[in-house]
């Protein structure tokens, strides 16, 4: 009997997952790079498109390479489905837009991406759905918050920038009652240290730019979920309205899963270690990684990660501190990426969170001294004594 490809460990499924080589057989994924797809006969293209005949019939739909790329993906996360788009926010506004129509409700956290708290304050209402931010680390907020209306969840475990941890059985367990779908965005997390749908939740989404590619080439996102709420929710949504990922992107994308659990495993160990180091420093008002053991959150991060991430949130206590931090450094580059092989420093008040009104950054812990920190794959040693050089002059 053939193994279940469920049954393999993560680095063989990383590798192994989804392949599907053509009849030349070679050792590399194929790149598909077609727009659409021929019939032997009227007849086929018509049983085709009707799905009696399985097979491709148009790249916006899918295609042979991207498929490759959500099948390894939905493996790897343990998920029936995997959609990937072309984005990791086209990512996120679809799998909200799939779910709710004028009238329903939305809950999320506030601590969240700027471009996503955007999508929820500002993009939602104008279709008629109300939303409702609530302190994510706290589940009385979220029970308050949720409504029998109430159609969407979305929660940002670890957040960004600061890290919030959200426990995500409780709040599914909440959403539930009502009939809400929970979706998590577990980019930081990565799926290497972090499985919510086993923790309970329905759909997870990624910015497939971040460590599923890590090497800064291309953008991608996925969503991933049941075959029921794909069904429902996404299929015809996302037929129709083409956030589609390139067959060029899927195919990087693939190979970039081949080397995920040993990249990020690896800035996991470097971040974990580099914050310690930082904590003890002058200038360091505050460091916060989950895996540290004075993070707010730490005991509910141990208890649904297997490890603390690749990103530190530093206080510096000033912009101008900040700044000569930043401008300081020599071996990390200044950039709003994060989850890349290079480490990668930035000022969220001033990049990624820049939409987010000044008078309520404070209280999502977006402050005028913060640091986001992604750690690379450089050596310890050496990215030790670039930040701790930058910190001597913050």
């Amino acid at each position: 009997m053939a193994e279940d490809p469920k049954d393999w460990d993560i680095a063989t499924k990383l590798i192994r997952g989804g392949l599907a080589r053509s009849q030349y057989m070679e050792t590399a994924e194929a790149l598909y790079l077609t727009q659409g797809f021929t019939y032997d006969s009227a007849e086929g293209a018509d049983r085709r498109f009707s799905g009696e005949d399985p097979g491709f019939v148009y790249s916006r739909f899918n295609n042979p390479t991207v498929k490759m790329f959500e099948d390894r993906l939905a493996l790897l996360e343990g998920a029936e489905v995997c959609r990937a788009q072309a984005t990791g926010m086209a990512s996120i506004h679809a799998a909200l837009m799939g779910l709710v129509r004028a009238g329903d409700h939305v809950v999320a956290g506030r601590a969240l991406f700027g471009s996503c708290r955007w999508l929820i304050a500002e993009w939602l209402p104008r279709f008629g759905v109300e939303t409702t931010f609530v302190d994510a680390t706290d589940p009385k907020a979220w029970e308050a918050a949720i409504r029998p209306n109430t159609k969407a969840v979305l929660i940002e475990t670890p957040s960004n920038p600061v890290l919030e941890i959200t426990d995500i059985r409780a709040v599914s367990e909440l959403a539930h009652a009502v009939g809400a779908k929970v979706i998590v965005d577990n980019v930081f997390a990565t799926p290497i240290f972090q499985q919510p749908l086993k923790l309970g939740a329905d759909i997870v989404v990624y910015s497939a730019t971040k460590h599923i590619d890590g090497q800064g080439r291309v953008l991608g996102g996925a969503i991933l979920t049941s075959e029921a709420i794909n069904e429902e929710f996404y299929r015809d949504p996302l037929r129709h309205t083409g956030p589609s990922l390139s067959p060029f992107n899927a195919w990087v994308l693939v190979k970039g899963l081949e080397t995920l659990d040993l990249r990020v495993r690896r800035q996991n160990d470097t971040a974990a270690a580099l914050a310690d180091v930082v904590a003890e420093h002058k200038a360091v008002k505050q460091v916060l990684y989950p895996f540290h053991a004075d993070h707010p959150g730490h005991n509910v991060a141990k208890s649904q990660m297997s490890g603390g991430g690749t990103v530190l949130a530093l206080d510096l206590g000033s912009r101008e501190a900040a700044f000569k931090f930043l401008n300081a450094l020599e071996i990390v580059d200044i950039s709003n990426n994060l989850g890349d092989a290079k480490s990668m420093a930035t000022h969220p008040p001033t990049t990624t969170h820049r939409s987010v009104p000044e008078e309520m950054r404070p209280s999502l812990g977006v402050v005028e001294g913060g640091v986001r920190l992604s750690v690379g794959l450089e050596s310890l040693a050496d990215l030790t004594r670039d930040v701790i050089r930058a910190l001597d002059q913050a």
